[in-house]
């Protein structure tokens, strides 16, 4: 199994690949290819899908971690080179309208999914599940993390409407891929709104496996200093954990903090092009 990171917020040195403020992985199996998360733009998306020299036509299975836009975007221009009927992935909240009100807006701004149910539908084969699925052997959703006692990756921007008013994002729809290799279960996360360490407890929960390695958005970067430390902390009594392959919502502050705690190599960044086989996990 081999993971590649085709967009992130930044993108490797001296590659021709484009990077912007979103996330994307394909995740390369015997069984198939499953694409997670789309990105922000197709424009990006495209253009890195076409450096790599991966032809969109060749993904078996489309997962969506959550609706908001920098994961969602590419979207439309992805389906325009997929065949009909690709199977997508999702939590069934997904098509609930998100938004985010910012200092100075005079209204908050829609950062959900641009596509409706009915137009996907039409285009995609939908498999919307709170419970996990297998998408293809050994990649699975981790379905809803419902159990929530940590900090959750959460932003006070982040809104839902609530009768005729607002109320903060519950984030239902936020879920993760675990690939079961033969040196243990990868952890692969979109945003992680739900909290790192929730999702981490769900999985050892739920598939009953040990987590070796932590790879994607991990939305630490609006953790504080307290939680930070948590997490170092947790992420150093895991005896099974070997690496950490971070991007888009981490943060520098976390990526240096677990670099601390677990040393230079187990902890690295994760830019658009990065390619990940069993060895490197």
């Amino acid at each position: 199994m081999r993971i590649t990171c085709l967009v992130d917020n930044t993108s490797r040195r001296s590659s021709c690949l484009w990077a912007e403020h979103g996330l994307a992985f394909l995740i390369e199996a015997d069984t198939g290819r499953v694409l997670f998360d789309t990105g922000q733009s197709g424009t990006v998306l495209m253009h890195n899908l076409d450096e790599l020299e991966i032809d969109p036509g060749v993904i078996d299975a489309l997962a969506i971690s959550h609706a908001h836009y920098d994961h969602t975007g590419g979207l439309p221009a992805l389906l325009e080179r997929t065949s009909p009927g690709l199977p997508l992935y999702a939590h069934p909240d997904l098509f609930r309208k998100r938004f985010s009100q910012r200092r100075g807006e005079p209204a908050p701004k829609e950062i959900g999914l641009s596509l409706a149910q009915e137009a996907l539908a039409s285009r995609t084969t939908l498999h919307l599940s709170a419970e996990p699925q297998e998408i293809l052997p050994g990649i699975w959703t981790t379905g809803e993390i419902t159990s929530r006692p940590d900090p959750e990756g959460r932003s006070s921007r982040h809104l839902v409407r609530a009768g005729t008013g607002w109320a903060s994002d519950p984030y239902y729809d936020d879920m993760s891929l675990v690939l079961a290799m033969d040196v243990g279960s990868v952890l692969l996360c979109g945003c992680c709104h739900a909290g790192l360490l929730n999702t981490l407890s769900h999985v050892a929960r739920t598939f009953k496996r040990s987590v070796t390695a932590v790879v994607g958005g991990t939305h630490l970067v609006s953790a504080d200093a307290h939680h930070l430390q948590r997490v170092c902390k947790v992420m150093a009594e895991m005896e099974s954990l070997r690496r950490l392959y971070l991007n888009h919502c981490s943060g520098e502050d976390a990526l240096y903090a677990l670099r601390l705690t677990l040393g230079l190599n187990a902890v690295r960044s994760c830019p658009a092009g990065t390619e990940l086989d069993e060895e490197a996990l």
